[in-house]
């Protein structure tokens, strides 16, 4: 038995000549928020891709619950709880801050889009995105339509469309980019609520969110992980500052 709720091993994945992951070993404990940091380039978002079912790896295996979900498409990933921020890309711009949480438990219900009844109306939908609202903040704009919200509050709501899946592990795609200094303390602040309650891979190019959240951080640089660790081991290795971190810290 495996205490990992996440494991890659060897995986790898090239584009031509390019070599995008290479032989990476990465795993996520129940309960742990396990950050991702890299320079641009390093091969941060193929990796995401691939644990989320987006791209298939050249080799190498993925483990979900004990799982090998290596050949999965991300659909099936996604209903055995593998969550990622950027499968619902963006949100229905159209739709209510409410309508869109209700849509999302919808789809992971299994429920069939009822076109002749309005969403709006079934009860089963509406109250838990309410109560999902309240917890990530958004309740005093339930009512407001998404094209309408800040880019601070879309990208909240793009974090409570995920907590609506009911998922066991959270892939969060940058989740601070794009957020002036209030709004992104905001947003560390609520993931911060969600430590220990939630897993969570974060992949981060914020150094504040990454080494307030993170239990364990990864680095990965030109496709390899260069060193895991706490956030405190992650500080105080030299290869790390040499290749990424620099007089960041």
């Amino acid at each position: 038995m495996t205490d990992f709720l996440l494991e890659t091993r060897n995986l790898r994945k090239s584009f031509g000549a390019l070599l995008a992951t290479d032989q990476v070993d990465f795993d996520v404990r129940e309960g742990e928020t396990h950050a991702v940091i890299g320079p641009n380039g390093a091969g941060k978002t193929t990796f995401i891709k691939q644990i989320s079912g987006e791209l298939r790896p050249d080799a190498g295996n993925i483990r979900f619950a004990g799982e090998d979900v290596s050949d999965l498409p991300w659909h099936k990933r996604s209903r055995k709880g593998l969550a990622r921020s950027f499968q619902i890309t963006s949100v229905y711009r159209d739709f209510t801050a409410l309508d869109n949480v209700a849509l999302a438990i919808q789809a992971q219900s299994g429920h069939s889009f009822r076109f002749w009844r309005s969403a709006r109306e079934d009860r089963l939908l509406t109250e838990p995105a309410v109560r999902i609202l309240e917890k990530i903040g958004l309740e005093k704009r339930k009512n407001t339509l998404a094209a309408n919200l800040s880019h601070g509050e879309q990208r909240q709501l793009e974090i409570a469309m995920v907590l609506a899946t009911h998922p066991r592990l959270m892939l969060l795609d940058e989740p601070v980019a794009g957020m002036g200094t209030d709004e992104s303390q905001r947003m560390i602040e609520f993931l911060a609520t969600l430590k220990g309650k939630a897993t969570m891979v974060l992949v981060e190019h914020d150094m504040d969110a990454v080494f307030t959240l993170a239990d364990r951080i990864s680095v990965l640089v030109y496709g390899r992980i260069i060193a895991t660790g706490t956030p405190a081991d992650i500080r105080a290795n030299a290869e790390v500052r040499a290749a990424y971190l620099g007089e960041d810290l």
